[in-house]
């Protein structure tokens, strides 16, 4: 089985709503792994290097820091870097 796609919904607002949204996205045999992030107003993509440790932990960290909404714990860092691993060869 290969992940080639997820989406992940960030923290509620009062609304009930999520404020941040992420999707993470490998095309079989690419390189990279896409990354785009979608606030309330704005969109980035992010572009990581599958086969670089540095490079995924750095994109974990900036995850967690959206979705949740603060700088979180190494351990709360560390769950987003198990999804990223699954797009990891």
């Amino acid at each position: 089985m290969h992940i080639t796609e997820m989406k992940l919904a960030g923290r509620l607002n009062k609304n009930n709503l999520p404020e941040y949204f992420a999707t993470l996205h490998r095309t079989p045999g690419n390189e990279y792994i896409t990354v785009t992030i979608i606030g309330p107003d704005s969109e980035r993509e992010h572009i990581v290097e599958a086969d670089s440790p540095e490079d995924i932990f750095s994109m974990a960290e900036c995850l967690q820091y959206h979705l949740d909404g603060c700088k979180g714990t190494n351990s709360m860092v560390h769950d987003y870097y198990r999804i990223l691993e699954n797009f990891i060869d």
